[in-house]
């Protein structure tokens, strides 16, 4: 089932009432309630410093693997939480994780950065741009990408896709629509985090990214091949609505619809949401033996 990603920017009272999400809001001096279903909501983004929510609430959001995420004053995602206990055999696929060679490791980056090389050059190929150079630069891609190929592939790709914005530089805190790829891709890591605790895995211990700050290295590894997907939304979204400086609700909401947006993984038509999940399961079945390939989606 697909779960529902909720986005909350107007003060409300967050509680629980008979295992369902109640939303307590006033709308025009009259005080409204709505209610969801908990085990139906997969991601919950909460963006008002009047939002409450209550302990038991977040108590039941955790127990159903929802991540929850806060925003900060400007209307980015800051935080997020998620359950410390996501799999009923947890301590084992931990155990594996820990043991995983550097070989192995080293190979499955090969893979992630061959797939999102070729995902970006799928992305270029659908917003009628040349991405010619970046087809023989995935198939040079070395273990462990020694050749820093990932880098080359994002000059050429950035410095192509939004070539029609003046000025535009991919840097986080760079004009727009940094902030619109900003707000895409925390979306986005939100559901691979969500996925990668569901399937047992530790999402601080990547397979490349290495930041003694960073609670989210395996998150943010397994969501590269993902990111175009996020590039070319934001890229319609600039010429619909222009590079502008502040997210709008009518901004967010199209952004929102990432995890339910459809992909293409292993030869079938999956929501992005599943496709993170089968995403991750791989990833356990190659640390257990069982294979040796990371199963992406294709654009």
């Amino acid at each position: 089932m697909i779960k529902r990603t909720l986005y909350f920017g107007n003060p409300a009272y967050l509680r629980l009432k008979d295992k369902q999400l109640s939303i307590e809001s006033t709308v025009d001096g009259e005080i409204k309630t709505a209610t969801i279903p908990v085990e139906d909501i997969g991601i919950m983004v909460i963006d008002h410093p009047q939002i409450t929510l209550t302990s038991g609430l977040i108590q039941l959001l955790q127990e159903n693997n929802v991540g929850l995420i806060t925003c900060d004053y400007r209307h980015m995602p800051q935080s997020m939480l998620l359950p410390l206990e996501g799999n009923s055999i947890q301590q084992e696929r931990y155990d594996n994780q820990l043991a995983a060679s550097e070989p192995l490791k080293k190979q499955l980056w090969q893979q992630t950065v061959i797939q999102k090389i070729k995902n970006q050059a799928g992305t270029l190929n659908n917003l009628l741009l040349k991405s010619d150079y970046l087809i023989p630069l995935h198939k040079n891609v070395k273990s462990g990408d020694t050749d820093n190929c990932e880098a080359t592939a994002a000059v050429y790709y950035w410095q192509t896709i939004f070539k029609h914005v003046n000025g535009f530089v991919r840097h986080r805190e760079g004009p727009p629509p940094n902030n619109f790829l900003n707000y895409g891709y925390s979306i986005l890591r939100g559901t691979m985090a969500r996925s990668i605790v569901s399937a047992g895995l530790l999402p601080t211990l990547g397979i490349f990214h290495r930041n003694r700050y960073n609670a989210f290295c395996l998150a943010d590894d397994l969501m590269e091949p993902y990111r175009p997907y996020v590039d070319e939304i934001v890229y319609q979204m600039v010429n619909e609505f222009g590079p502008v400086k502040e997210l709008e609700k009518e901004h967010k909401i199209i952004l929102l619809k990432i995890p339910a947006m459809d992909v293409f993984i292993d030869g079938e038509k999956s929501p992005l949401m599943l496709a993170t999940q089968r995403t991750a399961v791989s990833l356990v079945k190659c640390f257990e033996g069982e294979q040796r390939k990371l199963v992406y989606p294709e654009i």
